[in-house]
């Protein structure tokens, strides 16, 4: 008998009873959905590096659904309801999650604290060379014009029934920025972490299938084709003072954009004053790579199938697409504006860069460039609104923040 109880209490404690009998149906959907992503990451190289974090986290989440209230859960999302539930969480709050929380939740605590993007910034910070901006300041038109996309889907999720905070949240996608995008939503808008993640990177992912449409649509042949004379040389000096000067403005304009803007001045002022190589290197290479694994599992973790299955994601999904997609046409319109007032030496391709998917939008300007005019060496000129799009996005996401916190 006592082997029976034993067997049963096992059973009732599987994974595999409550896919059968307590309505698992809708986590072996969220699982059959991470395997998706999964294939897209690793066979389709679709953002791999996170994106397979993603993926995974949400398939350990789901797996671990049978333990959604017990200690062996390895996400607890009422501990975050309580956490959240609070005006001004404490040591208190932390502490709680700290003791009855699973792996997954104190993980968690880095993203809910802005600690992973802001560490993601500051790698990303010292991978950039400022040098296309500073040469071509003009390139900050472009990378503002490319937020219109962020302002737009606001609206849109308004109207469509979502608060001002999920809306900002929402809107963030048409920036075009991951790591900016969750740092906004575990501010304002925590319960669409997931959805709002996942669209993100997907659509950062697809930027070589999105964007090259809408440039033929708003461009003629005449203005893709178009050759722009080399940049000027920037000094030394000069990259040491932009990072310091840029962190000096945007901070005080937006102090809700210090730890963003703070710490991708601080990467990139390591990579440029030629004195801290070693530190560099390592928020490059060891720093981001450690990062990018804890934020990956954790963002994965939020997509349990009972928050995430419903008629808000796909909402977000169709919002999420169109932020993206009028996020490129602003840039591409402005980019147009500036090939008429030049005369004709702005190429508009180098408008729709200004999305901050640094350097994959630069790349896809690069390469329509080329198909127009074998000749077009279009990247450099690029890079100029792709790093500005970096920092439009900081700006974009700090204004939100400081409206709707």
């Amino acid at each position: 008998m006592d082997i029976l109880e034993t067997l049963k209490t096992l059973w009732e404690s599987s994974g595999f009873h409550s896919f059968l009998v307590d309505g698992g149906w809708k986590n072996l959907i969220m699982i059959a959905v991470s395997c998706v992503l999964l294939y897209l990451g690793i066979k389709k190289k679709f953002e791999p590096l996170l994106l397979v974090g993603i993926a995974f986290g949400c398939l350990l989440v789901n797996l671990s659904y049978f333990g959604a209230g017990s200690a062996d859960a390895l996400y607890h999302m009422d501990l975050w309801d309580n956490f959240l539930n609070h005006d001004h969480p404490d040591y208190h709050s932390y502490g709680a999650i700290m003791r009855n929380g699973g792996l997954l939740d104190i993980l968690y605590i880095g993203v809910k604290a802005g600690i992973y993007p802001s560490l993601i910034f500051m790698g990303v910070g010292a991978m950039t060379d400022f040098g296309p901006l500073i040469s071509n300041p003009k390139s900050l038109l472009l990378g503002a014009a490319a937020q219109m996309g962020v302002f737009l889907a606001f609206f849109g999720a308004v109207c469509l029934g979502f608060s001002g905070n999920q809306a900002a949240s929402i809107g963030i996608i048409g920036g075009a920025d991951g790591p900016t995008a969750i740092f906004l939503t575990t501010k304002l808008a925590p319960e669409l972490l997931g959805p709002i993640a996942i669209a993100a990177y997907s659509y950062m992912a697809l930027i070589p299938m999105i964007q090259p449409p809408l440039m033929k649509l708003l461009t003629t042949k005449k203005e893709r084709e178009v050759k722009m004379e080399q940049s000027r040389t920037v000094s030394k000096t000069e990259k040491i003072l932009f990072p310091i000067i840029v962190a000096m403005f945007v901070i005080l304009l937006l102090p809700s954009t210090a730890p963003l803007i703070g710490c991708l001045m601080l990467g990139n002022l390591w990579r440029e004053c030629g004195v801290t190589e070693r530190l560099s290197d390592t928020v490059q290479n060891a720093l981001m790579n450690i990062v990018t694994v804890f934020l990956g599992i954790s963002v994965g973790a939020t997509t349990a199938a009972e928050r995430f299955l419903s008629l808000e994601t796909i909402k977000i999904i169709v919002l999420g697409l169109t932020a993206f997609c009028f996020s490129t046409v602003g840039g591409l319109l402005v980019g147009k504006i500036m090939y008429k007032v030049t005369g004709g030496k702005v190429n508009p391709l180098i408008g729709s860069a200004g999305v901050s998917a640094v350097p994959m939008a630069a790349r896809v300007s690069q390469m329509e460039g080329q198909k127009a005019n074998p000749s077009n060496f279009l990247l450099m000129h690029a890079m100029g609104p792709n790093v500005a799009g970096v920092i439009g996005s900081a700006i974009a996401a700090g204004f939100l923040l400081a409206v709707f916190k």
